[in-house]
C-alpha cells in the first residue's frame, strides 16, 4: 500500500496538514530510519507521510549555556560540532552510540523524542539533563519537559495536530553516558545510563534506559548521591539501589539479573569518570 507525501514549506503549512489528517491517518517524517524501516515491514501503514525536510528545523544553536536542536537536524551534525564533546560530553556519547555513522546522517534527535522508545540511547542523557520540548500546534506554541512527554512508551504526549519543533537542554555540566549490548554498531542496548553532575544541588541527576516501558529517571539513586563527592561506600548504595529498584524485565536481549547487575557496574563507573575530570592533577 502506498502513501500520498506531503512536504509543506512553512510551519503554519505543517500544522494546518497535521490537524487535518484523521487520527492514525499520517505519520511525520523527519530522518526516517525508522519510520521507513515500519511502513517497509508492514508494521505501519500511514495513508499520509508528512515531511519535516523543508521546515526551518535544521539547525542547532548554543544559547545562554545551553543547546537547542531542532527536530529535525541530524545526528551527524551534532556530533562533529568540537563544542559538544566539550560542553555535553553525555549527549556526544549517546550519539555516537546511535548506530552507524550513515544512520546518523539521517537520524534525528526530534525524531527519538516522538518515536519515544524504551532503549532509545538519547532519552536518557536527555531526562538527566532536564530537557525541554518546544511543541507547535494548532493552539500555537507550547514548552513542555520531555519527562512529561513520555507519557507512554512510542505514545508521546502530543495532541492532535501538534509537532516537535526543538529539543532544549537549558544548562551545560559535565556528563557521561554508558551503554551495554552485544554488538555495538548493530544491536539495540540491554542497558543505557545516563550520569550528569552538576556544581548544584542535585549533585547527580541519573537516567535509564533499556526498561519497560520507557526510559526513565532514577530520583531513588539520585537521592543517595546526595554529596558533590560522594564516599565510596555512598556511591556502592547508590549502585545497589539502581540494581534493585529499575524495573526490569527478561527477554530475548538480555535476563533481568544480568541488567539489574550491569546497571550497578555502569552507574558506579559513570560516577567515577566524572569525579576523576573533577579532580585537578597534581603539578
Amino acid at each position: 500500500m502506498g502513501f500520498e507525501l506531503l512536504r509543506p514549506a512553512t510551519v503554519p503549512q505543517a500544522v494546518a496538514l497535521a490537524s487535518a489528517a484523521a487520527p492514525g491517518e499520517l505519520a511525520v517524517l523527519a530522518g526516517g530510519t525508522d519510520l521507513l524501516l515500519d511502513v517497509d515491514r508492514g508494521l505501519v501503514a500511514p495513508r499520509r507521510v508528512l515531511s519535516l525536510a523543508r521546515l526551518p528545523w535544521h539547525s542547532h544553536r548554543w544559547a545562554k549555556g545551553g543547546l537547542t536542536v531542532g527536530s529535525a537536524e541530524p545526528l551527524r551534525n551534532l556530533e562533529l560540532d568540537p563544542r559538544l564533546a566539550r560542553r555535553l560530553p553525555g549527549l556526544h556519547d549517546a550519539i555516537r552510540a546511535v548506530g552507524s555513522v550513515a544512520l546518523r546522517e539521517r537520524a534525528t534527535l526530534g525524531g527519538n523524542v516522538v518515536r519515544a522508545a524504551p532503549a532509545s540511547d538519547l532519552l536518557p542523557i536527555l531526562l538527566a539533563y532536564d530537557a525541554v520540548v518546544d511543541v507547535v500546534g494548532p493552539e500555537g506554541r507550547r514548552s513542555v519537559a520531555l519527562d512529561a512527554l513520555l507519557a507512554r512508551s512510542r505514545e508521546p504526549a502530543l495532541g492532535h495536530g501538534e509537532l516537535v519543533a526543538s529539543v532544549a537542554i537549558p544548562t551545560t555540566a559535565d556528563s557521561v553516558y554508558r551503554w551495554q549490548r552485544v554488538r555495538p554498531a548493530n544491536d539495540v542496548s540491554q542497558v543505557g545510563v545516563a550520569v550528569v553532575r552538576s556544581t548544584e544541588r542535585p549533585y547527580w541527576r541519573v537516567a535509564l534506559g533499556g526498561v519497560p516501558s520507557r526510559p526513565l529517571r532514577l530520583h531513588d539513586v539520585e537521592r543517595e548521591l546526595a554529596r558533590a563527592r560522594p564516599t565510596r561506600e555512598e556511591l556502592g548504595r547508590a549502585a545497589a539501589v539502581a540494581g534493585a529498584s529499575a524495573p526490569f524485565v527478561s527477554d530475548k536481549r538480555a535476563s533481568e539479573p544480568y541488567r539489574r547487575r550491569v546497571v550497578a557496574l555502569l552507574l558506579t563507573r559513570s560516577v567515577e569518570q566524572l569525579l576523576a575530570r573533577a579532580t585537578p592533577k597534581a603539578g
